[in-house]
């Protein structure tokens, strides 16, 4: 359907008003929005509204627009530098184990949710494993996964070794966005009930919330108010981060091309994604700034500009969901829907068992899901401070996509009828 609105200008202009609304909203002292936000945190909001502009209103398109292109290029490494800008490495470090223990478990989850929601659906209705014009449907599964346990390259990767049709990757890319995207709504809404949560996981969140004091105190001690000098330096710092994250990615994935055949050779394709050379270059570019003089910026709202540019990306996430095309293809969204709950089970009775705070749930399975440019979203839906954690979680998940997708698909493979 032809969206309403397909000026750039005005579907921005629809997205920052949503977005304000909801900031003020959810500080207004009526006792009527209180009550409502106690339920739905606002950041849930900024990502399921703009879902409704799209469908049903129709008013605007994911798909024709370019903002989250632009969004994910431009605005993602500029809030990674300046929420790095003031990254506790310790602090993360003092994490613990239990931090990549849920980032594994989140990949097994996966790895082992294909195979086993292919068994349940052939055996409840072995009739949805025709879909795809001939074509076995767990080929293109072995996209989905490759793009829950890494990203785009993964997904590509594994529509070239698989051979998967045209247009069952297109069905598939429909299902692995939408089902990410509910899954990202879950959680979410999770961090605003996390205290809930990590006591009935009998969690220790000790080590989160020094470093969230940590981090806190320090931007406490350092506050100023900022001057307009200030806010340009921070932007500077962003946005030149940002410029030297897309030059670094400019030399080395254009390099990385020329070793393609041995990085596929070795299940390493994704580090010939330009996206991947992005996030690597800017994170890298914040924690080196951490540790400079530039530090001090922090105290004149760094990380607020950072969580700024966050919020603006996440409208843009939404807003490419067009929950009615789950409408389209029920069938192998009843496979991605268990796939997703076998995924969630598995971490959720991990972490019961090592009792991992939900932190660690939630952004070990986007860091997954989602990737770079949710898992820092989903972490600062917990606090600003924690969106780094995010971020290193998401790129190992790079490293990993490929290895995993492989194996998932040989599983998915065996158990198809």
């Amino acid at each position: 359907m032809e969206p309403y609105f397909t000026n750039d200008a005005i579907v921005l202009g629809m997205l920052m008003l949503l977005i304000a609304w909801v900031f003020k909203t959810s500080s207004s002292d009526n006792p009527k929005w209180k009550k409502f936000y106690t339920y739905v945190p606002s950041i849930l909001l900024c990502y399921f509204l703009p879902g409704l502009l799209n469908w049903p209103l129709g008013l605007v398109s994911g798909e024709q627009s370019q903002l989250y292109f632009m969004a994910s290029r431009y605005l993602l490494p500029a809030s990674l530098i300046l929420l790095c800008l003031s990254i506790d490495l310790k602090g993360i470090i003092n994490l613990g184990p239990k931090a990549l223990i849920m980032f594994f478990a989140a990949t097994v989850g996966i790895v082992l949710g294909g195979p086993i929601a292919i068994l349940l659906i052939s055996t409840i209705a072995p009739s949805v494993l025709d879909i795809g014009n001939g074509q076995e449907v767990w080929r293109g599964m072995s996209t989905v996964a490759g793009s829950w346990i890494g990203g785009g390259a993964n997904q590509a990767s594994m529509k070239e070794i698989f051979e998967v049709g045209d247009d069952l990757f297109a069905t598939m890319i429909v299902v692995d966005v939408i089902c990410a995207n509910i899954w990202t709504g879950f959680l979410l809404y999770g961090a605003s009930i996390s205290k809930k949560v990590d006591g009935w996981l009998k969690s220790d969140t000790s080590s989160i919330d020094d470093l969230k004091r940590r981090v806190e105190n320090y931007s406490a001690s350092i506050a100023r108010n900022p001057t307009t000098t200030d806010l340009m330096v921070i932007l500077a710092i962003g946005f030149g981060g940002t410029a030297l994250a897309h030059w670094g990615s400019d030399l080395i994935a254009p390099w990385m091309e020329t070793k393609a055949a041995w990085l596929e050779r070795n299940n390493l394709s994704s580090l010939t994604s330009g996206f991947f050379w992005i996030v690597v270059v800017a994170t890298t570019v914040g924690v080196g700034l951490s540790f400079t003089k530039y530090r001090s910026y922090e105290g004149a709202g760094a990380s607020k500009i950072g969580s700024v540019f966050i919020f603006v990306l996440v409208a843009t996430i939404g807003m490419n969901m067009n929950i009615g095309e789950i409408f389209d293809n029920l069938g192998l969204f009843s496979i991605g829907i268990t796939w997703m709950l076998v995924h969630v089970i598995i971490m959720i009775v991990v972490a019961k068992i090592i009792k991992a705070p939900f932190f660690f749930v939630a952004v070990g399975s986007q860091a997954n899901v989602g990737g770079a440019a949710s898992a820092p979203v989903v972490a600062s839906a917990f606090s600003p401070a924690l969106a780094p954690v995010g971020v290193l979680l998401a790129v190992l998940g790079y490293a990993l996509g490929t290895y995993g997708a492989l194996m998932c698909a040989q599983l998915m493979e065996s158990v198809s009828p």
